[in-house]
């Protein structure tokens, strides 16, 4: 019985790790789109019209 317990511990950790990592990931390439997309309109500001 405690065996299946820590199996199934075991598992459930290295999924919540696994998804840690594509968070972070995902996160932070979101984060660089952003700032990329807002230094362009910085950039071309005086372009726009209204």
């Amino acid at each position: 019985m405690g065996e299946k317990v820590y199996k199934t511990m075991k598992s459930v950790g290295a999924f919540n790790i696994v998804m840690g990592i594509i968070l972070i990931v995902s996160g932070a390439a979101t984060g660089i789109l952003v700032i990329a997309k807002g230094a362009r309109l910085l950039r071309d500001k005086s372009e726009l019209t209204f």
